[in-house]
């Protein structure tokens, strides 16, 4: 199947387009064995060793086994990209087949939607965790490492836990390359990977988001008990088309017979395709609005405080450290397939102690986070907004929850968003941006970005540099020209941007 929700962009711009197009061969990696493991575990032994950033290797890493891992990530990077999407469930399916359907060995809570699913799947990992479950959650994109994917008791895979899982799937994924002309594709083995390594810890839930759609995504091939949908609106259009009910009804195949579909707020016309597909299937619908909902919710220091209701009652007093109306409405979301997945209702309710433990726990890397900032010193925020729904949203929050005299955004987009409807959606939040790039070879040219932004913002409003992280020090420096309070840099446009940045702070992935 594809990708994820999002653009890692890792690949080459000349890989082809479509699966059939693919060179004799290409994609059809073997697991790196003998020689050539060693050859290939030795030079990235001596790049982490000589390189600019000897302390890449994570903490609970030996030099060696992180070493490991990025060759596994080598050889994963040679199959069919993730940017590539085909309406086809028939490889996923065979793989997760010969390793004994280890999707079929515990409840799975399926998310989709447009924007919102990685903080919702978070949510709702701390609420299962936080009630005695053992959980395994996958999500797709990472901000910064490929083990941020595979999570288990709320935690990311170590990389020498992530070899490992790959080491256990690879003769499977070769014996079902043999048998198709077109190989897995990353995706689809990342997918199957997160899916052995539940059924192997074993976990009693999993949380699993699409990377890119719904009905024809590989995660699909798992029939949830409860199907998310956060809100939908265009993104993706050279795979999923304009039509948003046509988007709609690809997402609506994740609602499976007899499961739960918890629907977010939806415009109307959605709406009734959702609702649609879950009668067609016979399952239960619960809506944002209706059945669960935010009743009450006011700005705190670090977050925001909420009163949710939920499938069994009112939840008052939680404290959400996230910002945004977005994130409330996300925790909304969430609480409700909390309760879904463990027959929660009025009757027998979680305790609300136990929903405030999880809420507060809660925390959403390069979702509105603050990674720096002091007395004279500016603020720094990263969001991982990539199209004009997700900018709209952050744009709110800043509008509304902070109180800026300056604010400069430092945005690297890729080159196949909407980037003139990402700028335009930010325009009112922010005094100017810094236009940069991130290092994917997807990524915009920043000339031609900044001939966007010049039309949105005006030409007194926009500088250019390449480089993130000096167009990181440059926001800082314009913003301190105002003064030393109420000054801030934001850096946005793309997952790849956010995560970069993080980096650039020394933050580890969580």
């Amino acid at each position: 199947m594809s990708r994820d929700d999002e653009e890692r962009g890792e690949y080459p711009d000349e890989f082809p387009d479509h699966p059939e197009e693919l060179p004799e061969g290409e994609g059809a990696v073997p697991t790196p064995e003998g020689d050539v493991q060693d050859a290939v575990i030795s030079a990235v032994l001596e790049q982490i060793r000589g390189g600019e950033t000897p302390d890449v290797v994570p903490a609970q890493s030996s030099v060696a086994g992180y070493a490991e891992f990025l060759a596994v990530e080598a050889v994963l990077d040679k199959r069919w990209p993730e940017t590539v999407m085909e309406p086809s469930l028939e490889r996923i399916t065979a793989l997760v087949d010969v390793l004994g359907e280890p999707h079929r060995g515990y409840p799975v809570v399926h998310l989709t939607g447009t924007n919102g699913k990685t903080s919702t799947a978070r949510m709702i990992d701390a609420i299962l965790t936080e009630v005695g479950l053992r959980t395994g959650r996958y999500t797709s994109p990472h901000l910064q490492r490929a083990t941020e994917r595979i999570n288990l008791d709320n935690r990311p895979v170590t990389p020498e836990r992530y070899v490992q899982i790959y080491r256990d799937v690879a003769p499977f994924v070769d014996l079902v390359d043999a048998k198709n002309e077109v190989p897995l594709s990353k995706f689809e083995v990342l997918t199957a990977m997160g899916f052995a390594a539940f059924a192997d810890a074993p976990v009693e839930a999993a949380i699993v988001e699409v990377g890119l759609g719904g009905r024809w995504d590989a995660t699909n091939v798992a029939d949830a008990d409860v199907a998310v949908l956060t809100p939908i609106g265009l993104d993706h259009a050279e795979f999923l088309g304009t039509d948003i009910l046509g988007i709609a009804r690809e997402k609506a195949g994740i609602i499976k017979p007899g499961s739960v579909a918890i629907l977010a707020a939806q415009d109307k016309a959605v709406a009734e395709v959702l609702i649609e597909r879950s009668a067609e299937v016979g399952a239960q619908v619960a809506r944002e609005g209706a059945e669960f909902g935010v009743r009450e919710r006011e700005i705190a220091v670090g977050g925001q405080r909420l009163e949710l209701q939920g499938l069994g009652g009112r939840y008052e007093d939680v404290f959400l450290p996230l910002h945004g109306e977005h994130q409330a409405s996300n925790a909304a979301l969430a609480l409700a397939a909390a309760e879904a997945l463990i027959g929660a209702g009025p009757k027998q309710p979680i305790d609300p102690d136990v929903v405030r433990a999880a809420f507060a726990s809660v925390r959403s890397p390069g979702r509105l986070e603050v990674v720096a900032g002091g007395p004279g010193v500016p603020t720094v925020l990263l969001d991982a907004a990539h199209n004009p729904h997700g900018a709209r949203a952050l744009a709110t929050s800043l509008m509304s929850e902070f109180r800026f005299t300056r604010l400069v955004a430092v945005i690297g987009i890729m080159k196949d968003k909407d980037a003139r409807g990402l700028l335009a959606e930010l325009e009112p939040a922010v005094h100017e941006v810094v236009i940069t790039a991130n290092s994917s070879p997807r990524a915009m040219d920043p000339d031609e970005l900044a001939g966007l932004a010049v039309e949105v913002f005006g030409r007194d409003r926009v500088s250019v540099e390449p480089d993130l992280r000096t167009a990181i020090e440059q926001a800082g420096e314009l913003a301190e020209e105002a003064g030393e309070s109420g000054i801030g840099v934001l850096v946005t446009g793309s997952v790849v941007t956010a995560g970069e940045a993080r980096s650039v702070f020394g933050l580890e992935p969580s």
